[in-house]
């Protein structure tokens, strides 16, 4: 959960809440017994639109930002 702690939580949010709106659809509507093309169609979208918001970064942070990692810490030079 790495990409989750760097500062994309917006857009993984909005990701994870996509893909779980399209999941919830798809349940009613095999509850109900109503599987259709345009049920199965909007779910696929639904999730593949969110796999690509969990995957994203928000727009506020550079890739650099994302993708890097805290600094070492300094090394203590050898002593003679």
């Amino acid at each position: 959960m790495n990409w989750f702690k760097n500062g994309s939580w917006k857009t993984t949010s909005a990701g994870l809440l996509t893909i779980l709106g399209g999941l919830t659809r798809i349940a009613f509507d095999i509850k109900a017994g109503n599987i259709t093309e345009e049920a199965v169609m909007t779910t696929l979208t639904a999730i593949v639109g969110g796999i690509g918001l969990v995957f994203a970064r928000d727009n506020d942070k550079t890739s650099e930002q994302v993708l890097s990692t805290p600094p070492a810490p300094p090394t203590k030079p050898p002593t003679p």
